[in-house]
């Protein structure tokens, strides 16, 4: 049997101006894949700019990381747009994001919605749509991360685009696989050796892990672990020293 291989996802980038958020400089030295913010939930230009660069100098993947507009809710609030609109704040997006990374002398190499605009590629499909209409519409080569089992992930699929289906290390699941709402006291997991465990289990399992323990087999690509609260270096670190020592290894996607 081949062995397993999996890529471990930050969301960075998310400072702005003199506002610091995460530690991005420490996760660089573990991820293996950056999800950068493109100055609408968080980031902004030279931030932009220092972490692509970073990541670069660093063998770190990077991807565009759009999400609604909403510095002061950090994306995380679900707004009024219409569908078209969706799109084209996305376009938007990773227009900005394409350029940065040019500007760094890096490359662009996928795109996953921040947030609240992520998570309603879970469970909506308009929105799921208006993704992948504007992924296709700027770039139609560039591969999308997709929450494993949603919307998204299968229309990216039966587009013919080349996705890459995404769990989350330090977020909980409903017995249906869908993420737990974060207005829940147990969505995000804070004990960092749990965390790599559950990891480990998930990864080894191709399954997401509920609530109950039960496993709902899907297609694992890339393990995600928030960057921007105070357990994410610890967890980060341990979900993948855990991951290697079970064998499994740890690489960027391609």
């Amino acid at each position: 049997m081949p062995a397993l291989t999996v890529d471990l996802n930050a969301d960075l980038g998310e400072s702005f101006g003199h506002y610091v958020i995460g530690s991005d400089s420490e996760m660089l030295d573990i991820v293996t894949s950056a999800n950068v913010a493109c100055g609408f939930h968080g980031g902004d230009p030279e931030v932009m700019a220092t972490t692509f660069a970073t990541a670069r100098a660093k063998g770190v993947a990077v991807g565009a990381h759009p999400g609604f507009p909403d510095l002061w809710g950090f994306g995380r609030r679900v707004m009024p747009f219409s569908v078209g609109e969706i799109e084209r704040i996305i376009a938007y997006q990773l227009g900005a994001a394409q350029a940065l990374a040019t500007y760094a002398g890096y490359r662009i190499t996928y795109l996953k919605t921040h947030g609240a605009l992520g998570n309603l590629t879970e469970r909506d499909e308009a929105v799921a749509t208006a993704v992948a209409n504007a992924v296709q519409s700027v770039d139609p080569t560039l591969p999308i991360m997709a929450i494993a089992l949603s919307h998204l992930e299968r229309i990216g699929r039966e587009r013919g685009m080349v996705v890459f289906s995404e769990i989350f290390a330090d977020r909980t699941y409903t017995e249906d696989g869908h993420l737990v709402s974060r207005k829940e006291a147990d969505a995000v997991l804070h004990d960092a050796d749990f965390a790599a465990e559950r990891a480990v289990r998930m990864i080894s399992n191709g399954a997401i892990e509920t609530r109950s323990g039960a496993m709902l087999p899907t297609q694992i690509d890339s393990i995600c672990v928030h960057g921007d609260n105070a357990h994410s270096v610890d967890v980060a670190r341990k979900v993948r020293a855990s991951l290697e020592k079970s064998g499994i290894f740890v690489k960027a996607l391609r």
